[in-house]
């Protein structure tokens, strides 16, 4: 079953972030995956390897990740997913880990017989008082 199959997909990244482990997570990904992701810039084509590395070196602790809420939606060759994410990890030089919820939608092509991301949007809400303040103090 598909759904089974992206739920699997999306249990192997939470694995992949609490090992520290890019090369299994960029495995998830089609070469000219799409990415909106919550760092600068606004757009990146392709998951790099070298890229997390030097992310997850940011980071004393392994870095959990959970997603909730998923909705999982397929048709033919195509899905996506909408979630709830939570990341939480010790950045280096503190004593506290730092825990953030944003909204991530996945969406996965099957390529070879294989499920696998073509684009990923995650994001934060923001205050919209006129501060522009993210909202990353929200839970759900």
């Amino acid at each position: 079953m598909s759904e089974n199959e992206i739920r699997n997909l999306l249990a192997e990244r939470t694995a992949a972030m609490s090992a520290k482990d890019p090369a299994r997570l960029v495995a998830g990904y089609a070469p000219q995956a799409v990415k909106f992701d919550l760092a600068p810039p606004l757009r990146t084509t392709g998951a790099s390897a070298e890229d997390l590395t030097k992310w997850f070196a940011t980071f004393d602790s392994p870095v959990t990740y959970e997603y909730t809420d998923v909705e999982v939606t397929e048709s033919g060759d195509l899905a996506f997913t909408t979630a709830l994410a939570k990341m939480s990890a010790v950045p280096v030089g503190m004593s506290e880990p730092f825990t953030l919820w944003f909204r991530s939608t996945l969406v996965f092509r099957r390529v070879e017989g294989a499920w696998r991301i073509v684009h990923e949007h995650s994001s934060t809400p923001f205050h919209m008082d006129g501060s522009f303040r993210a909202a990353i103090d929200l839970r759900p």
